[in-house]
């Protein structure tokens, strides 16, 4: 792995980025600033980011096979048009929990968009338990709800061949693997396929490959790891010059380069003094793998 690179891209540095996602048709990634309460778009031809500022904490985007965005806002899906810098609402859930918001969502290879809620946080990692919940946005714009009682939903991806379906809560430590069903887009059959070990930290957004491989960034373990889900076995570990990364996705021509986004939020002067990248986005080339293109939500 000599040739492998890690450089920061933009100049923009985020308080809480996540849920980079590659949109092919603009040479660009995106990804949200869920603190800072704003969707961004980097361009890969022009090297400039830009924001659309939104009223709420913004926690995923996803692509839209119609044009334009989907978007997890507080605790509302939501359609993003972007040159009109407009948001609609689509639907709402946890509506008995004024403390909750979504987290982390990713379209299933159906066009189903899923996203999980938490309890809004007190300081990084810290928040009332088992609030949140796991729901999907059908394409006709209903909502289905598949489990509860999480801490902080967070990484989802499926399979290649689209039976299973990897999800991670937080601060159960574990990878797990549920059976998943394509026609209906129903789960079952939960199981761990990947316990973090301590210095790993906290395991938070996920991203498979080409060859079945995940990788999941861990926050304040200033790492992306890659794991074996059939075996249980780490293959691979790539360290990053911040502590909080936060998710991971495959981008640019041949979705060869990977992305990374990571945090600032709840870091004191000195600890930034010591990551001055803290917050920003990182793009790492020379991986030796490839990754599947994200898809769009079909609504």
């Amino acid at each position: 792995m000599s040739s492998m690179k890690i450089e920061c891209v933009g100049s923009e540095s985020n308080r809480l980025g996540e849920s980079p996602v590659w949109d092919e048709k603009e040479s660009a990634l995106l990804y949200v600033d869920i603190t800072g309460r704003k969707v961004c778009r980097w361009s890969s031809i022009t090297n400039q980011v830009q924001a659309i500022s939104v009223d709420a904490p913004v926690s995923s985007v996803a692509l839209r096979k119609s044009g334009d965005y989907v978007i997890t806002l507080g605790t509302r899906f939501a359609a993003l048009k972007w040159k009109e810098q407009q948001v609609t609402s689509i639907a709402q859930v946890d509506k008995d929990k004024p403390n909750n918001r979504f987290n982390d969502g990713k379209v299933d290879p159906a066009g189903r968009y899923f996203a999980g809620t938490m309890a809004e946080e007190i300081r990084p990692a810290v928040l009332e338990r088992h609030q949140g919940s796991l729901y999907t946005l059908f394409s006709d714009l209903s909502v289905v709800k598949h489990f509860d009682q999480v801490d902080i939903s967070n990484g989802l991806d499926w399979s290649l061949d689209h039976k299973t379906f990897f999800y991670i809560d937080s601060l159960s430590y574990s990878v797990d693997a549920f059976d998943y069903d394509l026609q209906t887009g129903k789960i079952g059959n939960r199981r761990s396929v990947y316990k973090l070990e301590k210095e790993e930290s906290i395991p938070d957004g996920m991203c498979i490959d080409t060859e079945g491989k995940l990788w999941v960034a861990c926050y304040d373990g200033g790492r992306v790891i890659r794991l074996d889900p059939e075996t249980g076995k780490r293959l691979q570990t790539v360290k990053l010059p911040v502590d909080k990364t936060t998710s991971c996705c495959f981008g640019g021509k041949d979705y060869s380069e990977m992305y990374v986004t990571s945090a600032s939020d709840g870091m004191d002067k000195e600890g930034l003094s010591r990551q001055p990248q803290a917050g920003r986005v990182f793009k790492i080339t020379g991986l030796g793998v490839k990754g599947v293109p994200p898809h769009p939500f079909a609504g």
